[in-house]
């Protein structure tokens, strides 16, 4: 999939746009998804629901493992470091770490508008041909 359809992409990806997220970068193997936290993406805590965090990470990794050819998301973990909080900028950026036969390892850091580290996401994609 050639870099001017990963808006397209973007969005076609209803989750996405029901949040309110933006795809802010989209280059060879890397992308950037944003979000401004809101009352409705928080969790009994009041902080950002892990959710919501985990969601923009696997966007910014999907636009990232599509910008050369079609892929699907194999295996991911996250781990959460600090809380989003509401008024947060949340930015989840995807870069190419490895191949690895027909996968691929991508790193996702989501850090805040302070450059703060919130959560470290690592997806492994798969490449997948076209069914006829």
């Amino acid at each position: 999939m050639d870099l001017a359809n990963m808006n397209d992409l973007f969005q076609q990806d209803a989750v996405m746009q029901m949040i309110g997220a933006k795809l802010t970068v989209s280059g060879h193997r890397s992308a950037s998804v944003s979000l401004t936290v809101k009352e409705n993406h928080t969790q009994g805590h009041g902080t950002c629901h892990g959710a919501i965090i985990f969601a923009i990470a696997d966007s910014a990794f999907a636009i990232a493992c599509n910008s050369e050819q079609s892929a699907v998301g194999q295996h991911c973990n996250i781990s959460y470091i600090k809380p989003g909080k509401i008024g947060d900028t949340l930015t989840a950026t995807a870069i190419f770490k490895a191949p690895s036969g027909r996968s691929e390892i991508y790193d996702i850091t989501i850090s805040n508008q302070h450059n703060e580290i919130i959560a470290e996401f690592r997806g492994i994609s798969r490449l997948v041909t076209k069914q006829k």
